[in-house]
């Protein structure tokens, strides 16, 4: 998938570690299991996306859509989200430990068991 001019293996378990896939469109991706470490993920769609048991540490999200998406055991520590949708989102066990959440939207998202210290 070509991605702001990049060429980028978007899939299951990829290594997308601080890639900059901002304002892109990733509605509905299955990226479970992936690094996204350091992304830049400002203004980008992930409404719907599988990002269970991804790394999303010290990624910077803001505006981003998360909106039912599936977080499940995800790990967003350090992650800078303001503003982001979470709105109908699976946050099951997810680590949002240390992350900037200013003006989030969490509307009937799950956030059972979630780390948010």
């Amino acid at each position: 998938m070509k991605i702001n001019g990049l060429e980028l293996n978007v899939e299951p378990g990829a290594d997308l570690s601080y890639a900059d896939l901002s304002s892109a469109d990733l509605s509905g991706v299955d990226l479970h299991g992936a690094n996204l470490r350091g992304a830049n993920l400002c203004d980008v769609n992930l409404s719907g996306a599988n990002l269970s048991g991804a790394i999303l540490a010290r990624i910077t999200a803001h505006n981003a859509d998360l909106s039912g998406a599936n977080l499940t055991g995800a790990k967003i520590p350090q992650g800078h989200l303001e503003n982001a949708n979470f709105s109908n989102a699976n946050l099951t066990g997810a680590n949002l430990n240390r992350a900037w959440l200013n003006g989030s939207n969490f509307s009937d998202a799950d956030c059972s068991e979630a780390e948010f210290f």
